[in-house]
Parts: C-alpha cells; structure tokens; sequence
C-alpha cells in the first residue's frame, strides 16, 4: 500500500468544504492508503473550521490546522508538507470535488514510475455551456485538456513527491514551481487526462478577466523569475487546442471570438502590470462566482 496525504487549502469555504471532504472519502482504492487529510484553514471567519472540527468525529484520519490570517496559498502549502507524514501528497482545492470514485485512484496510478514525479488531473467545469461566460469558461480547460496531453499543465489537482521544495512566499505560483523543482531533478511530469477534477469558473465577465489576469501574471512572473516557460503560452498549442475545442465543444464562432478577446484582455492587463513591476499576487480576493460547484 501507497501512504498518501491529502491537502486541502481552504479560506472561508463553508460552502464547499464538506463536499470536497466527503468526495476525498468516497474514493475507491486498492494499493493507496489514506494516511492523512489535512485541512489547512487560513483565518477563516465563516465557520469552516467548525465543520471541519464535526466531520473529524466521523473521519477519523480528517485533521484540521489553522492558520491564525491568511497569509497566502504557498504559505498554506508549506505548512501542509511540513506537518505531512508521508512522501506522496496531493493538492485538492477546497472549492473543487472529485468526479466519481475512481479519480483520485487515476490520478495516483502514474506515481508508481518512480521517475514521474509530479501529476496533473483533468479540471472540467460545472457552468452551462449555454452562457457566454459559462462557454469561455470550457473553451479554456478544454484548451488546458489538449494542451497537457501534448505538454502536461499541472493545476487545479496535482499528486506529487515531496523533495523537500518549499514555496515562496512572494509569489502565488504554486504547482508550477514544485514542477520546476522536481524536474529540476530528473523527474517527469505527466497528466492524468481520466482523473477528473470538478472546479466552478467566473459567471461574470468582471470575475472572468480578473482571474485569468492574476492566473496570467503568476506566469509571467514564472518567465522572468525563473526562465520557466508554461506551456498555455505557446502559440503552436494553442492553435492546435482551439480546433480541438471546436471538436469537443462545437463550432460557435460568437462565443469563441468572445472567450478569446477576454483572454486578451486579460493578458494585457497582465503585461502592464507585470511590466510596471507591480508584484506577483499571493494573497487573492475570492472570486466569488466560482464558489458555487
């Protein structure tokens, strides 16, 4: 059996934190073993370390840990993989819920390669298609869906082997840098295309452009800090993953003209504020159209 940590960073998730348990202690597993699930809650005010601290009487593995304010998701991060216990961990958003009882089994199966050593899962979105802001939303993880199996793009899920990386503090990249790090060391990234990962994006076209800005302006400072090139910015793979939308999604001219003029623009406000040397974003809002999965 494969000892496993689960880490769950969450800052006022009431909403979501019991599904994203429960979704964790649904999965069925044959050479995993669960060890840990560690709630790391970071000042929240709005009862989530509450309902964590009641499902702890019936999870009996389920742990909490606060963090007294917030201080950012690395920081959570670092807390998490220094308390862990076990060399495997996976990174499981608070807002986010596995598919079905077979993903978390998929998204473990790889690591047992030794030379894998970081693996990404499959976001698919829960909004209606229907919307304009909903559809922008699917073009961009089915574009992320086709890009990782050519180039894996570790997010959203990750399962990875702890070398003893520890996050900046500056910054809100993440996934990205523990990629970096492990590959750094001889290890290959791989994407799990069938362990699926439930995530909520924008319902607005405010939220919209202002997380994929701050999503954008953790990459650009990916590049100029560490050289690092993230694969969603290649122009070949984004061409071939926008026919392959067309495919999956349907052909809709309007909406897809739409979707890529907000990605765009978000990318222009990402530039300049990059540009300016603002500062990397470690601590975010809530975007708060995306905490309803």
């Amino acid at each position: 059996m494969i000892p496993v940590t689960i880490g769950i960073c969450a800052y006022n998730e009431s909403e979501n934190i019991e599904r994203a348990i429960r979704s964790v202690y649904d999965q069925k597993l044959s050479d995993v073993d669960i060890e840990q699930v560690i709630v790391i809650s970071s000042g929240s005010t709005d009862g989530t370390d509450k309902i964590v601290i009641d499902l702890m009487k019936e999870f009996h593995t389920l742990i909490l840990i606060p963090q007294e304010k917030r201080e950012g998701k690395n920081s959570a991060v670092n807390l998490l993989l220094d308390k862990k216990t076990t060399n495997i961990v996976v990174l499981l958003n608070a807002d986010n819920a596995f598919n079905d009882e077979n993903t978390l089994g998929n998204l473990l199966r790889p690591l047992s390669d030794p030379k894998v050593g970081i693996v990404g899962g499959h976001p698919i979105p829960t909004n209606s298609k229907k919307e304009f802001v909903g559809f922008a939303t699917h073009m961009l993880w089915t574009m992320h869906h086709h890009i990782s199996l050519i180039y894996p793009k570790i997010g959203e899920l990750v399962a990875f082997r702890d070398i003893g990386t520890r996050l900046p503090l500056g910054t809100q990249s993440d996934e990205d840098i523990l990629r970096m790090k492990l590959e750094a060391q001889g290890f290959k990234s791989v994407y799990a295309a069938d362990a699926v990962i439930l995530n909520r994006g924008p319902e607005t076209v405010s939220d919209f452009i202002k997380q994929r800005t701050r999503v954008n302006i953790g990459e650009r400072y990916m590049k100029r800090n560490y050289d690092y090139d993230i694969p969603t910015w290649d122009k070949k793979f984004l061409m071939n993953a926008l026919i392959n939308v067309a495919k999956d999604l349907g052909f809709h001219p309007f909406k897809m003209i739409f979707a890529v003029t907000l990605e765009l623009i978000s990318r222009s406000r990402a530039m300049s504020h990059v540009s300016t040397d603002d500062g990397d974003i470690n601590i975010w809002d809530p975007v708060e159209t995306t905490k309803r999965l």
